[in-house]
C-alpha cells in the first residue's frame, strides 16, 4: 500500500481519519501494518501491502 493512499483512506464504520502504523515497508510500500480509527480505534490489518478495511464482523466471516 502506497502512504500516499492515506489522503483518500477513512475509517468504514464511522468515516473518521485513520493512523498508520507501520510494521515492515518496502521503498514507498506499506507491506505489513495496520490502520487505526482515530474516533472508535477500530484496527484494520495490511497484509502483504494490502489493506483490509472490512468491517470486524465481515472480516470474521470472510476468514471462515
Amino acid at each position: 500500500m502506497k502512504e500516499s493512499l492515506m489522503d483518500i483512506l477513512c475509517c468504514p464504520l464511522d468515516k473518521a481519519e485513520l493512523d498508520l502504523e507501520v510494521i515492515r515497508e518496502d521503498d514507498e510500500e506499506v507491506l505489513e501494518g495496520r490502520l487505526v480509527c482515530t474516533e472508535c480505534g477500530e484496527e484494520y490489518p495490511i497484509e502483504d501491502g494490502i489493506p483490509n478495511l472490512l468491517p470486524p464482523d465481515m472480516r470474521d466471516e470472510a476468514a471462515a
